[in-house]
């Protein structure tokens, strides 16, 4: 299991983290429901197609399909997991306490700007910035996209004193492997935090 964070596709495109050829990779288009969830799995297909990976989208969009067996089983088989952007309160709602979330914690996961906020134990309430209960798929750190500066520093406020706080911009690219996360080689517009202190994810 290992976990790669992208502000945006074309950083993804761009990096060397990108799928190998022949890799299978699946497209889970939960967080883009709303707006446009074929489109945004288009959208990944064609930013990577130069890699040789094939694809697959799963339009996983509601609690009715979060137990389907077919995705389930699709999730786990995969090579790796791409989740779309869009709205992670939807994601949340969709994948908690479901037969495909349990898939997904278990899956290699590439996530696409703000759907990654929902995978930590906190998760950062988009529409305020307060922190909230996320999904407990991945540890380690507290995962958000830039927003305003007062809404950080409320966010900042909020948070607990270990909780390393970790923007991704729409040209960071972070990796997490076993806990561990780091910056990606070549990549910046990455802040981390820890209350009001800079740190080092490396």
């Amino acid at each position: 299991m290992s976990t790669i964070v992208v502000g945006s596709l074309s950083a993804l495109a761009t990096s060397s983290l990108a799928p190998d050829a022949g890799a299978d990779v699946v497209v889970v288009t939960t967080a883009s429901a709303f707006r446009g969830a074929a489109e945004a799995a288009l959208e990944v297909a064609g930013a990577l197609e130069a890699t040789g990976a094939t694809f697959e989208a799963l339009m996983a969009l509601d609690r009715a399909s979060s137990d389907e067996a077919y995705f389930v089983a699709r999730i786990a088989r995969a090579d790796l997991v791409v989740l779309t952007d869009g709205s992670p309160l939807h994601a949340k709602s969709v994948w908690r306490d479901s037969a495909l979330g349990d898939a997904l914690r278990a899956a290699a996961l590439v996530a696409i700007g703000s759907v990654a906020t929902v995978l930590g134990d906190v998760m950062i309430d988009p529409r305020g910035g307060a922190p909230t209960v996320g999904l407990g798929y991945r540890h380690g750190v507290v995962l958000t996209t830039p927003a305003a500066g007062d809404q950080l520093r409320r966010t900042r406020s909020l948070l607990g004193a270990d909780d390393p706080l970790v923007i991704v911009g729409p040209r960071g690219v972070i990796v997490e492997d076993v806990g561990h996360w780091r910056v990606a080689d070549g990549h910046d517009d990455v802040v981390a935090t820890r209350g009001s202190n800079p740190v080092s994810l490396d």
